[in-house]
């Protein structure tokens, strides 16, 4: 049988397991809202910091219902949910460890005796 719906035994009636297609559609226009608030919080003015704030929290909002509910977590084993959170610790140890290099970008300079474009941009 298939995974959102099965057969019961003593009728040919199908249970649905899941939501259906309705709830779906209501999940993406939620997410479709998120990403308007999104485009009018980019252009209005805020401080950089409150800025990063908003649009970092509504990402996690959005990555959170895109998992859920489009990739069926919820409906999974709870085993398999708790597996995923070994994969993102890594994922963030590894971007700790990347991050060094990525200031350090900021205050590098072309070699002083350089004047010259660098290969590949040349006119």
């Amino acid at each position: 049988m298939s995974g959102t719906a099965e057969r019961t035994a003593s009728s040919g009636n199908v249970a649905k397991t899941g939501p259906d297609f309705r709830f779906y559609v209501l999940v993406w226009a939620g997410l479709m809202g998120i990403v308007v608030v999104e485009v009018i919080l980019t252009y209005a003015r805020l401080t950089p910091r409150a800025l990063l704030l908003a649009l970092l929290s509504l990402a996690v909002i959005e990555a959170t219902m895109a998992l859920l509910y489009f990739m069926h977590l919820r409906y999974e084993r709870r085993i398999l949910f708790w597996s995923l959170i070994p994969a993102l610790v890594f994922v963030l140890v590894l971007f700790d460890h990347l991050w060094p290099d990525a200031f350090r970008l900021t205050s590098m300079r072309l070699p002083v005796g350089t004047k010259t474009a660098p290969p590949g941009n040349a006119p």
